[in-house]
């Protein structure tokens, strides 16, 4: 088994839950962010980023002794939060105001706010950092941002409800859930024009592409009226869907370690995250966690086997009077796991 630790955000729960990737047993739980409905591990597995959909702002955290770093206010409705590939820049998309809020890490400061598609939702950079690619799910376009100057460059037209994308990792393709068309679209990068698209399950959202460039998996969530249970696993050579596996009831987040062999899909409907075999191509573990587990990611640093859950200490108005946004704050701890 990879060791590392796998972090869920769980909306439902106004928490986050890290997962002992060695043992895929739970190793704590973080309160205290509500409706955190995306957690981003920074490049280099020092930080945790998460949004609070519903009090608008980022918050950092220290992935080693889960104390809060700071909090810093972003537009209406943050869905995703990234972090650039050398992690002076994270990025939220704010769902309700149709922008990206650029935010510099080391002052914990927004400092650019950029206009993009309807309902920005899912987003993520370029591996050389160069672009930020936006997928706007109550639109038909991906936005290309240029992260030299925060500048929207062009939007490409994929289809219906783009919930998320992933690239290729020599970052020449970029490729969209489209949530809308149970499909999933394909683009070059270079030319910035769809190329190809192909049909998943039901209610596509989040997509990754695996390391070694094999595999691109698509979560089909479905609604919670009739829940997709799949994950669509697509051979990027062909671009041709090769399986469908069974993983859960409204499979929703994806990520997929650095080795390249396990998947870890949040299930939103089943509140709890399946652990897929990339060689096997079947689910070989299940980890309950909190309610509606949406976004996942993966830090290569390990916690310590024996873990306090914690609550932290968010301000009630981040970025107001009493709190000064780089500062850290203390947090409280619970009893138990």
């Amino acid at each position: 088994m990879v060791e590392g630790t796998v972090w869920i955000a769980n909306e439902g729960g106004g928490s986050l839950t890290a997962i002992d990737a060695a043992t895929n047993r739970v190793a704590t739980t973080v309160a205290g962010v509500e409706g955190p409905h995306n957690v981003q591990v920074a490049p280099d597995g020092a930080s945790v980023w998460t949004v609070s959909g519903h009090d608008g702002y980022a918050a950092m955290l220290s992935a080693e002794s889960l104390d809060l770093h700071g909090v810093v206010p972003t537009g209406s409705a943050p869905a995703h939060v990234v972090v650039s590939p050398d992690g002076s820049t994270a990025y939220t998309s704010n769902g309700a105001d149709n922008t990206v809020s650029v935010i510099d890490t080391s002052t914990m400061k927004a400092i650019s706010t950029v206009e993009v598609g309807q309902g920005p939702h899912g987003l993520r950079p370029s591996p050389d950092g160069r672009w930020l690619v936006v997928a706007n799910v109550a639109d038909t376009t991906l936005s290309v941002i240029d992260t030299r100057n925060n500048r929207l460059v062009t939007d490409v037209e994929v289809g219906n409800a783009p919930a998320q994308v992933a690239f290729s990792p020599d970052g020449r393709f970029v490729y969209a859930s489209l949530n809308g068309a149970d499909a999933v679209a394909k683009v070059d990068m270079t030319t910035r024009e769809l190329v190809d698209t192909v049909a998943v399950g039901d209610g596509p959202i989040q997509t990754y592409v695996s390391g070694d460039n094999r595999y691109l998996l698509v979560a089909n969530q479905g609604t919670e009226d009739s829940p997709g249970t799949t994950v669509s696993v697509i051979d990027t050579k062909t671009f041709t869907v090769k399986a469908e596996v069974e993983t859960g009831q409204g499979s929703h987040g994806i990520v997929i370690d650095p080795s390249s062999r396990h998947a870890y899909i949040t299930n939103i409907y089943g509140d709890d995250v399946a652990v897929l075999d990339l060689d096997e191509l079947k689910v070989v573990a299940r980890i309950p966690v909190g309610d509606k587990p949406n976004g996942v990611s993966f830090s290569s640093l390990a916690l310590d086997a024996e873990r306090d859950n914690v609550t932290l200490d968010v301000p009630d108005a981040p970025g107001g009077p009493d709190d000064e946004m780089g500062d850290g704050h203390e947090e409280g701890h619970e009893s138990g796991h």
